[in-house]
């Protein structure tokens, strides 16, 4: 199923945060913390959002935009929600608000492991630029990806 069309995108709010913290804690096995998301809600230079379906928050994603560059720093969805285009969503919000900002191209990195993140940054445009060896837990690889998302191309 779909839920796409039901939902409804807004910047994080301290009242979020326990919600989001659920969701973290259900999709890292190294989790932020809720502080971490305090500090994205205040920094000048980030723009944390939710995904919330009939007043529910489903997912989340933390962006931050320095100049022409964009990076998502976190994303996760809600177990029971995830498969039905949420996390995709979430990042073309992700698009339209860098393009906003004025960033040309937006970064993330993802566990090497993460086969269907991976899978769903190609579709959307991104490419593997990079490997950071053994960056997650000092173990896992991370991919390095990015798109552009200039507003003539």
């Amino acid at each position: 199923m779909d839920d796409a069309s039901k939902i409804m995108i807004r910047p994080m709010t301290e009242t979020d945060l326990d919600a989001v913290a659920a969701i973290e804690q259900a999709s890292y096995t190294t989790p932020w913390i809720r502080d971490h998301f305090l500090n994205e809600i205040t920094a000048g230079y980030s723009w944390p959002f939710v995904a919330v379906i009939k007043g529910v928050v489903v997912g989340y994603l933390c962006l931050m935009c320095l100049f022409e560059e964009a990076q998502i720093l976190n994303i996760a969805v809600r177990p029971d929600f995830r498969g039905r285009g949420i996390a995709r969503s979430l990042l073309k919000h992700a698009f339209h608000l860098a393009l906003e900002q004025g960033a040309e191209f937006v970064a993330l990195e993802v566990r090497s492991s993460n086969s269907v993140a991976i899978s769903l940054y190609e579709q959307l445009g991104f490419s593997k630029t990079g490997i950071r060896a053994r960056y997650y837990e000092h173990t896992e690889d991370a991919v390095l990806m990015e798109k552009s998302i200039k507003e003539n191309q």
